[in-house]
This record gives structure tokens, sequence and C-alpha cells, in this order.
């Protein structure tokens, strides 16, 4: 039994490890089986591929050969990857909560040979500095702990048990109101800094789900200081350094709360959520930064995240061992990568120093730059053309690691971006792309109505949690509305109808984030916070109402309304906690239905969608129909039919429709905001 078990794993990151001379083991009813045995405690260290403390604690300590003795002679040692495994890294993430840690990653736990914690940490240095104990040291700790005290064990161990299955099985449910929406907007935006933007703090997350609570109060109340925060959250995270200039793509977080120091590392939700964001505020005000930080995001996405026809994961923090060398800049570097080009615009535009800005290098960012964006057409034009020049030298250098495994609730994200973006700006390529990644997951992620959650070259790993349904439930409904094909309306029902039967908690209300036939763990999962992508169960509030809105389907209307009604409670304790919520909720309370009767192949049909297209209408579904297709009996556009042989719109909301529209511009007008002050818009 003694080597490490790795090696025919699925996970990048646990092929990371393979090669240690810890005796890793995968998680499974073996590695328990043998800590059972042996009477020995376990080691669960949790981590992902892009995770830069990760990559420091696996050469200072699981590399090295006397720590791995020690650790294969007391424990049985299981390496988890979060990504691949999220149902383990929450409960053992709330697990450390309950026991005084922060939590993060690598997490650190110690496990009884019943999976039950009873020690927690993080990130554990090999020697002892800062404050934080040497790795050894608590090995030892808890080593005999185990064997000297196993009545406080057992007895810490009872205490986390009951925490979690209060945590995440107790009644949440209560009355909805409506008048929640505007209260959970304020106590968010009570939370967030006034003058950079962002959740106040020290370190600065995009928080989408946050800013999209947010963005929505504004565009439904018109109160300014809605439109103030989103504004300055994303003007600091598209110039700041949080947005990778040359490259594209935004990074996890920024370590300081000016925006100017990124965590290097790139996930595919963030992107995917900020394209979706920033689609909303252009439609609003046809915003010059947000459309050219679009259209670099999803040029990064399809040029370095590509696997296949799918998206990988995540692009690592560190290149060549170190934090953000790929990414940062010595002044001489860029004088000789765009030498004959004005270098010197270039430099005052992107505030690079001879000193540096961060290391002795410069991370580029336009945050209180001496030439503020935009400058003059023909200046742009000339950064454009530098940016590219630094990006074919970047290509020469050692790129950070990829994890190129493929997960169907991130490509969900992606999926529905590219396809809502695509239609706005009219990028068939990118609708294209949403496409192809969709079949993608069809294909090598499915079999029949379950999901698989992920996969990497041609491997399949677990099977699909309910976040994985639920995103790719969007997904299918994000590409039928964009291109009109039922298939996708099909594939979003037997998903839904998979949900229903292997994750509904039938006693309490809401889904599992784990089905009912999956290997089971210390407790099962109900989930609504987002972390940082919407959870599945506020997910389903908003697809299953617009199921209805699409069918007339009474079942979809009956399960949004036991769904939201199971979490009304939590969600009025945990306001930033649960934004996603708020946003599905409006959804459910407010949708309106745009229906276009016309020939996909007559123009004033494309007008007309146009028209849709550029408002932002969060809670908008838009159906198009061809004149010879009916709707069903119970849909309020039902018999509804063009004018004058002219392709007509039918805005509908709360059952009723309005009267045709068939001029573009009249539609246009009929669905865009009350007038603001001119003091409210964005400028």
């Amino acid at each position: 039994m003694s080597q490490n078990r790795l090696a025919n794993e699925s996970s990048p990151y646990l092929l990371l490890h393979k090669d240690n001379p810890v005796h890793w083991r995968p998680w499974s009813p073996e590695a328990f089986a043998e800590a059972e045995a042996g009477n020995k405690p376990i080691l669960l260290s949790v981590g992902y591929t892009a995770c830069h403390w990760c990559h420091v604690m696996n050469h200072e300590s699981f590399a090295d050969p006397e720590t791995a003795a020690l650790l294969n002679e007391h424990f049985v040692n299981i390496k988890v990857d979060r990504e691949e495994r999220p149902d383990i890294d929450q409960i053992y993430q709330a697990a450390a909560n309950a026991m005084g840690q922060q939590g993060g990653w690598p997490l650190t736990m110690f496990l009884t040979p019943k999976g039950v914690p009873f020690y927690a940490g993080t990130y554990l240095p090999k020697e002892e500095r800062l404050g934080m104990p040497a790795f050894k040291t608590v090995l030892n700790q808890v080593c005999q702990l185990y064997r000297e005290q196993p009545g406080p064990v057992a007895q810490n161990g009872d205490r986390v048990l009951q925490h979690l299955n209060t945590l995440f099985n107790r009644d949440l449910s209560g009355a909805v109101d409506g008048s929640i929406l505007d209260a959970a907007a304020v106590r968010i935006g009570q939370r967030f800094d006034i003058f950079f933007g962002g959740p106040t703090g020290t370190m600065k997350f995009p928080s989408v789900t946050q800013l999209e609570v947010l963005w929505r109060a504004f565009l439904r109340s018109g109160w300014g200081q809605f439109l103030q925060l989103v504004s300055t959250s994303l003007e600091n995270m598209l110039l700041g350094g949080l947005y990778d200039h040359v490259g594209g793509g935004f990074a996890r977080y920024c370590t300081d709360e000016r925006w100017l120091v990124p965590h290097f590392e790139k996930m595919l939700y963030d992107n995917a959520m900020l394209i979706d964001l920033m689609v909303s505020v252009w439609q609003f005000n046809r915003n010059a930064l947000c459309k050219q930080r679009i259209e670099e995001t999803v040029a990064f996405l399809l040029r370095d995240m590509r696997v296949e026809d799918a998206f990988a994961s995540s692009l690592d923090a560190d290149s060549e061992g170190e934090e953000g060398k790929y990414y940062v800049w010595t002044e001489a570097e860029i004088d000789a990568a765009i030498a004959g080009t004005f270098a010197q615009k270039f430099k005052a535009a992107y505030n690079v120093r001879r000193e540096g800005t961060f290391q002795g290098k410069n991370i580029l960012q336009r945050l209180g730059s001496a030439a503020p964006f935009p400058q003059p057409d023909a200046d742009e034009a000339l950064l454009k053309k530098q940016r590219e020049l630094l990006l074919a030298v970047r290509e020469k250098r050692i790129a950070p690691l990829r994890d190129d495994k493929v997960l169907a609730d991130w490509n969900g994200l992606v999926i529905a971006a590219l396809a809502n973006a695509g239609a706005v700006f009219q990028k068939t390529e990118w609708t294209t792309a949403a496409i192809k990644a969709f079949d993608f997951v069809t294909r090598a992620l499915s079999d029949g109505d379950r999901l698989f959650h992920s996969w990497h070259k041609g491997q399949r790993g677990k099977q699909g949690f309910a976040d994985d349904y639920a995103h790719m439930i969007r997904a299918a409904m994000a590409l039928w509305e964009t291109v009109g094909d039922k298939t996708y309306l099909e594939w979003a029902r037997r998903w839904t109808g998979t949900m229903n039967e292997h994750f509904w908690d039938s006693e309490r209300g809401g889904y599992f984030f784990t089905s009912d036939d999956a290997d089971p763990l210390i407790v099962r999962t109900r989930m609504l916070f987002d972390q940082p992508v919407a959870s599945a169960n506020s997910v389903m509030i908003a697809q299953l109402a617009r199921l209805y809105q699409a069918t007339t389907g009474e079942d979809f209307a009956k399960r949004a309304d036991q769904l939201f009604k199971a979490f009304a409670g939590e969600a009025g304790r945990a306001f930033p906690s649960a934004g996603s919520y708020f946003s599905a909720l409006e959804i459910a309370i407010t949708a309106v239905q745009i229906v276009i009767i016309g020939p996909n192949t007559h123009p004033k049909t494309h007008e007309l969608v146009a028209a849709v297209l550029g408002r932002s209408l969060p809670n908008r579904l838009l159906i198009v129909v061809s004149p010879d297709e009916k709707l069903p009996a119970g849909h309020p556009a039902h018999g509804k039919t063009m004018q004058n042989a002219q392709p007509a719109a039918y805005v509908c909301q709360r059952g009723t429709c309005s009267a045709p529209i068939t001029n573009p511009v009249t539609l246009s007008q009929a669905l865009q905001l009350p007038a603001r002050p001119a003091s409210q818009q964005i400028q």
C-alpha cells in the first residue's frame, strides 16, 4: 500500500502531485478503509491548479522526503482537487469555518477514518514564520492528539458534524416579499467601497453576483447611488491591474484595495460572469470601455482557453516558479518590444516606471494615468498596436500552467455569456463558439439525461452536481433564445427533469448539491450562497420561471414558487452571500417576454430583434416565432400574428401583451427605462 496513487487520476492538479514522496491517495472508499484498518488519522489536502500557495506548500513540504516520511508513517494522505470535487470542498471549508479557520486554499484538514474533521488549517509553512506553526510541528501535535485524547477528538468531531447538519439542512424557508429586492441592494451597497469600488477590504474580488444586484437595482429604481457603485467598480476593474491589458481577461482578485496588484491566476468563471455584466452595462449606455473589454476578453477565451471545442478551467498565477512573472515588465523590456512606436506615450498611459510598481517590474494599468482612457482615436489605435507587439513578445515567454480540464458548470457560464454577447454585438463567431462548446458538453460530459462534472483528455470525472445542471440549463435557454433551435429548449427541460428527480429535497424544498445516487459524504449539502459562481438553487429559480414562460408548463411555475420560498428566510438574513437569489427572484416576479412573430429570413424580424437586444433588459425572455408556428394555448401571445404581412412584436408581462409593434424604433422606445436626471447618467 506504500506508494503514491495519483498517476491515473483525471485531475491536472492531482497529476502535479503524482511524483511526490507523499503516498497520496485520491478520495475513495479504499483510502478510508486503509485508515480504518490502521487506525490512522487522515490528512486531507484540498487545492487547485492555479493556486499559488498550493504550489508553495507542494514545493516546501510535499516534495520534502523528511516531511513525506512523517506523513506516510502516521497518516493516510488524501489529495483533492476542489474544482473536480466541489462537493468535498464545500463540506470541509464549512468545517474549517466552524473550527475558527477562515478557510481557503490549500485547505489542510485532519479527519477521523470516518471522514469527520477534528483539526483544521490552511497553508502551513515548512518552518515556523509570521506566527504560523511549522507543518511538521502540527503533524506531530495532531498525531499525539489523535493517539492520546480520543475522547476530545470525538467530541470535537461531533460538534462539527452538528454544525454542518444545522448549516446545510435546517429550515431556511420564509415568506417572499418583492420589497426585499430593494432592501437587499441597499444592504449590499452599504458594504461597497465608494472610492475604489468593489466590497470594502484590503483584497478586492470582482463579486459579480453582488454587482448584478446593484445594477438591477439601478435599472429598476433609477437611484444614482447604485449607478455610482457599479460605475466605480467597473472603472477600477477594467482600467486597473485586475485586467490583463496585453492579453485580455481578468485575474481572480487584487491584493490591494485600489485594484493595482492582481493575484495573477485567471479563472474561467470570473471572465464569463464579467462578460455578462459588461454586456448589460453596454446595452444601457454604449460604454466604449465595456465594449473594448468584452471584445478583448472573448478574444482571450478563444485564443488561450479552448480545449477542443470547450474551455479550460484556469491559468496559473506562477510561471518558472515565480508569481506573475509571465505578466510583468521592466521598462527596458517595454522599450525593446515597442521600439519605434512612440514608447513614451505607452509608458505614460500604462503607468510604467523605471523602478517598477511590483517587485521591481511593472504591472500595466491605466488608473491615475497621465494619459487616461480614452485618448483620441489615433492614440488609442497606437496603444492597441503597441499592446499587440507586447503580446507577441510575451508569447515567447514560458507560459503559466493551464488547467485544461473541462467543467460542465463553468462551461455553461461561458456558453451563456458568448451566446448573449454574440447576439448583442452580432458576432457570429462568438455564437458559433457557444454552440460548439454546448455540443462538446452534450457529447463528452453527458450520458442520456445525466451530466458528468469534469472531463480531461477523454476521461470523465464524477457525475454531475446541481451546479452543472443549473448552469447548463441556463446555457441551453440562452442558446434557444439566441438561435431559436428548440433542441436547446428540450435539453433544458430534460436536465430540469433530472434535477427534480435526483436532487430535489422533498422535505424542505430546494435542490441538494449532490444527486440521490452519488457516493455519500458526511453531510448532503443544500446551498443558497454563491461561491462565487451563482448557486444552483438561485439559477434554477430564474430558469424555472423562464421555462414556464416559454412552455406554460404549470409544473415549472410551481417548482419555482417552492424553490424561492424554501430559501427566503435565509436570504433575508444574509444579503451579501445570496446576490444571485435576489437577481433570480426579480426575474421570477417581473419577467418580461418580447415575442416577435415573423420569418427568420425577413429583414424586419432582424430589426425588431436588434431593437430588443439594444436595451439592457436582464429580466427579458426573447422569443422569435415563425408565422406558421403556434405558441402554447396558455401563452399570453397565443394566437398573435404578423400585421399587414409585416413582422410584429408583442411585449408581454404578467399574462397580458401589448398591442402589436411593427416599427423597431417604436419597440425600442417601448422598452426604454424611465427618464433619468442627467446627473445619473454614466459618463
